[in-house]
């Protein structure tokens, strides 16, 4: 009996932030020497986006220093994990991370990275961060068709970047769907939340967590509404910062906010926020 050859997708990588499950095909090109996606970039570079890495290790550093040991961090739309990794590596003995990814075969990737790199202060949840709970259905991607992974939306609209390969958001499966606010934690320092256009959702969902914590946010805002995103956080007193495509958000109250100043454009990083040395 003749066996049917098989793509292999994930694959086993050493690289800055620890060995790490990656999928090969998780590249997205827009020019002969030119592409995107987080496996792209570990297989090209070693590292995925290592300032933005480095500039949520620090705040997660200072929340320590203002608030004291027990530091919460939490991670939406995690992909295989290379923040929920680098922080529960730095908070080790003083802090813990809860890491949500919705696309299944990501997510195992984002556990096993989890269990591979030691990381028993940290959590893997399998859900789509939202404003109210239940069941989502979200499109199914082939993963061994090369595409930006992490770029997939789980919504269809007008306009839907491309990832690579089409879309067809009448193949779905079914996904769980949560608030933050449904974990009831009594403290949490940090959010980070790159849900390809439902950041809103994701705050409107958390909106409870945030009013009682006050945590510092990192926002992706380059599919959602950057204006509606601004009014949001400035109603609950937050202080904002560009970076990059990012908002860095720090409630008025955070003593973190006086450490932490814009740093100057270059043509790595057009804004971001560095914490003050």
């Amino acid at each position: 009996m003749q066996s049917v050859a098989r793509k292999l997708a994930f694959v086993l990588a050493s690289s800055n932030h620890g060995t790490l499950i990656v999928n090969r095909f998780d590249y997205h090109m827009v020019g002969p020497q030119q592409g995107y996606g987080v496996g792209f970039q570990i297989l090209e570079t070693a590292s995925f986006d290592p300032l933005e890495v480095k500039l949520l290790v620090d705040l997660l550093a200072l929340r320590r220093k203002h608030h004291g040991d027990g530091v919460v961090a939490i991670d939406c739309g995690a992909n295989i994990g290379v923040h929920t990794i680098e922080w529960a590596t730095s908070m080790t003995g003083w802090g813990s991370v809860l890491s949500i990814e919705a696309q299944e075969r990501v997510y195992y990737a984002l556990a096993g990275n989890i269990a591979i790199n030691n990381c028993f202060n940290a959590i893997a949840v399998h859900g789509a961060v939202s404003s109210q709970s239940g069941i989502m259905q979200i499109p199914n991607p082939n993963y061994s068709v090369p595409s930006s992974f992490g770029s997939l939306e789980l919504r269809e609209r007008d306009g839907n970047e491309s990832i690579g390969q089409p879309i067809d958001y009448k193949n779905t499966v079914a996904v769980r769907e949560l608030k933050l606010d449904e974990f009831n934690l009594p403290r949490v320092d940090l959010i980070k939340i790159d849900v390809e256009g439902m950041e809103l959702d994701a705050l409107e969902g958390a909106s409870r967590t945030i009013d009682q914590s006050h945590p510092i946010m990192l926002i992706e805002r380059i599919k959602t509404d950057a204006a509606k995103l601004r009014q949001w956080l400035g109603d609950r007193g937050y202080e904002i910062i560009d970076a990059g495509i990012n908002m860095l958000a720090i409630h008025r109250s955070d003593k973190t906010l006086s450490e932490v100043r814009p740093a100057q454009p270059s043509a790595a990083q057009p804004s971001a926020a560095r914490p003050v040395a």
